[in-house]
């Protein structure tokens, strides 16, 4: 029986020699420089043939207080700087903007319009990776950094300073037009209110006017009305007293005549006249009773009956008719109603309409240049940029040197532990002892069968 020696695994795992892989790895110098190169060249070829990105930005500020006062004097639209430069970043930011820019500045993005593609399609190409707003975080920054960038990324044969110029001009005419709109919408909105305004004042002033031209005429109507009773009143009265005072004639006449008194006469008289034969005596009488009316004489009594019966009217008996006749003549005219129907000009008599119609006079007269009205400042136009932001060069090329030589290493190492590992076990199976039978198989060294 021969014994042939067998390789043998080791129980426990070699340590790794950090000078040996060294040694290996620098062995393979050619190799690790080699892909160094490789790599770096496939870099440069990419710094030379990738297609140039240029960026350009602009960035926007608040305006002066100065450039919006025109604006916020005339108390119907105010605008503070802040909130002018948040609108025109709503108008950087608006797709609908962005789209009529594209629309009116075909000429500028000719290099978006694909084949096939409609004007939307194109647009939606550039508007998705080329524009950015960046604002400031509210967090991090303070009020006195308050600004709007805008940032756009473009290939080589576009003009994106022009593009972007353009925008922020489109964007800012775009958005004081819609305030000049605004003011305007405001204004006759204002205007027709004031309008209104004044208009239920006249229309109140009439109606006030027609109530109190219908309560002084009502008024005197009334009046007119109760002196009319009056007079119709006092004449009636006028006219009963003349009958009873005619018949109370007719009586004293009846009873003069049957006592023989033609003249007026007395009681003390008619005695006298009985006791004619005495001596004259002068007396006074004192009665505080009236005459009886028949003591005038029936021909004084005849002569005032005459005179009643042959009477028209009885008005100039009694002041108080007079005195009716003027007031019923002074109505005839209402001065103040006629005062009020003769007013030529009755706007003049409106209450409360002066500030009214001053605010009027001052909406009419408000001219704001909105041409000139400066919403934001812009701090800083996009330039034309000096080098592209893809790709760069130097640090394409040393991320290639970097990854060429880590690939190069990586590489050396790889075929170093594989050498190793072949060369150990080859040393193995020439070590360890194989027995081999009469036939020429080999077994076992502890194997004592028979064979």
């Amino acid at each position: 029986m021969n014994i042939i020696p067998r390789p043998q695994m080791n129980t426990e795992a070699d340590e790794i020699d950090l000078f040996a892989l060294f040694q290996s790895v620098w062995q393979q110098k050619k190799l690790v420089i080699g892909c160094t190169l490789a790599v770096t060249l496939a870099g440069l070829a990419y710094v030379l043939l990738a297609p140039r990105v240029y960026e350009v930005s602009s960035v926007l500020r608040p305006a002066a207080l100065n450039e919006l006062d025109a604006l916020n004097r005339s108390e119907v639209y105010k605008l503070p700087p802040a909130d002018a430069l948040s609108k025109v970043g709503a108008a950087l930011e608006s797709y609908e903007t962005r789209l009529e820019f594209f629309r009116s500045h075909q000429d500028l993005f000719q290099a978006f319009k694909r084949p096939g593609q409609t004007l939307e399609q194109s647009f939606e190409d550039f508007n998705r990776d080329s524009i950015k707003l960046v604002q400031p975080d509210p967090k991090k920054d303070n009020a006195l950094s308050s600004y709007i960038r805008l940032e756009m990324q473009y290939p080589k044969d576009i003009d994106g300073v022009a593009i972007l110029n353009g925008f922020v001009e489109y964007a800012i005419d775009a958005e004081r037009e819609r305030i000049g709109a605004d003011l305007k919408v405001i204004v006759n909105n204002r205007l027709n209110e004031l309008k209104g305004k004044i208009a239920a004042a006249r229309s109140n002033y009439e109606t006030d006017k027609e109530s109190k031209i219908a309560t002084l005429l009502e008024s005197d109507n009334i009046r007119r009305a109760q002196l009319e009773d009056e007079l119709k009143a006092l004449r009636g009265q006028l006219k009963e007293q003349r009958k009873d005072r005619l018949a109370e004639l007719a009586e004293a006449i009846a009873i003069a005549k049957s006592m023989g008194i033609r003249t007026p006469t007395t009681p003390s008289s008619m005695s006298d006249a009985a006791h004619a034969g005495s001596a004259q005596v002068m007396r006074t009488e004192v009665n505080t009773q009236n005459i009886p009316l028949y003591f005038m004489g029936y021909e004084t009594l005849e002569a005032e009956r005459a005179a009643l019966q042959k009477r028209t009217t009885d008005d100039f008996t009694e002041k108080r008719i007079a005195e009716i006749g003027k007031e019923l003549q002074m109505l005839q005219v209402n001065r103040q109603v006629q005062e009020l129907n003769k007013r030529s000009n009755e706007d003049i008599f409106l209450k409360d309409v002066f500030p009214l119609r001053a605010e009027v006079t001052r909406l009419r007269n408000l001219n704001i240049d909105m041409d000139r009205l400066k919403l934001v400042t812009i701090d800083r136009k996009a330039l034309q940029p000096v080098s592209p932001i893809k790709p760069k060069p130097v640090l394409v090329i040393i991320l290639s040197l970097v990854l060429g030589l880590m690939l190069g290493v990586a590489i050396a190492l790889i075929r170093h532990f594989v050498h190793s590992y072949r060369a150990s076990h080859h040393d193995d199976l020439l070590t360890t002892p194989v027995l081999l039978d009469q036939s020429g198989k080999a077994r076992d060294k502890g194997d004592d069968t028979p064979q």
